[in-house]
């Protein structure tokens, strides 16, 4: 697999040659792939239509936006 990352993020990841990056990058993989695997059992169970789900996300989304205007 070849990944791309931006110019910037590949120059300060060169300043740190003792870390390798494979090991990170697979962990993340390793991490989110838990995580849909979490979800996916999770919402095996759910009764939420995805229009409910929706509905849901924009009045966070709308709580959240009002916190930081304050």
């Amino acid at each position: 697999m070849t990944l791309s990352v931006p110019e910037e993020l590949h120059r300060e990841m060169a300043t740190h040659s003792e870390i390798k990056w494979s090991d990170v990058a697979r962990q993340a993989f390793e991490n989110k792939v838990h995580e849909l695997h979490w979800m996916d059992k999770v919402l095996q169970k759910s009764k939420l239509t995805a229009k409910d789900a929706e509905k849901v996300g924009h009045e966070i989304k709308g709580e959240i936006l009002k916190r930081f205007k304050k």
